[in-house]
């Protein structure tokens, strides 16, 4: 059995860190003393939250990521290597959520989907693995959504990448015996991703069903509860909804 590192920093990847829950993680884990790499598209975002959390005492790199991009997840992990010598955890939060029913054919708009939900995952397993193979330890954080257990009218693809995120992490998890995988599944959360969604069927579906949502935070604090187990401790699912929502 190996050693803990939960009373110790450690080294976190995180991707789609400018915003939302990506933000709020960042913020959590730097607080906690945790070691950090984040990665997003919103440079100028990213940089002055960077900016922030280092003028606190935080230690933090960022750099510009497209988790469609294998060789930008590759460079994020070798950058904490370099920084680091080591990488402890990958957060897999980066995603987009363009809903709309089906017949409206925004095949753009799922092919999007499917290449940041699914592929970027999958990027960011790919390349951290291989690290954690050889230093025998780590863990995959994926954020999933309560999209990934239920599905809902114009959210058919979106439920599709999210299932599709708790299959690859189960998957992982039973072919490994020394990595950790764990999934978080938020319910509605206060985020911009409803803000791009460009089907006004979805748009209005959606106003009502955010109406009751969790602040960011709440799901950051689920995420750094899963970091923070032992090694032999592997939280494998997280499911954190507002108490006053039926969804």
């Amino acid at each position: 059995m190996h050693t803990s590192l939960s009373d110790t920093p450690k080294v976190i990847l995180l991707t789609g860190a400018s915003s939302g829950i990506g933000e709020a993680t960042a913020r959590h884990l730097a607080g906690a003393g945790h070691r950090l790499v984040i990665g997003a598209r919103r440079v100028e975002r990213l940089q002055a939250l960077g900016d922030e959390l280092r003028a606190r005492g935080a230690v933090v790199d960022s750099l510009a990521l497209d988790v469609t991009r294998l060789e930008d997840l590759q460079k994020m992990a070798e950058l904490a290597r370099e920084r680091h010598g080591r990488v402890d955890v990958l957060i897999n939060n980066a995603g987009i959520m363009p809903l709309s029913p089906l017949a409206a054919l925004k095949i753009d708009e799922w092919n999007r989907m499917l290449d940041v939900n699914v592929r970027g995952v999958l990027h960011g397993i790919a390349a951290v693995l291989p690290i954690m193979q050889a230093q025998g330890r780590g863990q995959i954080v994926n954020v999933a959504s309560i999209g990934a257990h239920a599905v809902s009218p114009t959210a058919a693809v979106y439920c599709a990448s999210k299932y599709a995120v708790r299959a690859i992490s189960d998957g992982l998890r039973q072919e490994t015996d020394v990595i950790r995988v764990t999934v978080i599944s938020p319910g509605v959360v206060e985020s911009e991703l409803a803000d791009h969604i460009t089907d006004e069927t979805a748009r209005a579906a959606m106003r009502d069903f955010r109406r009751i949502a969790l602040p960011p935070e709440a799901v950051a604090r689920a995420i750094a509860y899963a970091v923070a187990q032992p090694d032999d401790v592997d939280v494998s699912e997280v499911i954190v909804r507002p108490t006053a929502s039926p969804y």
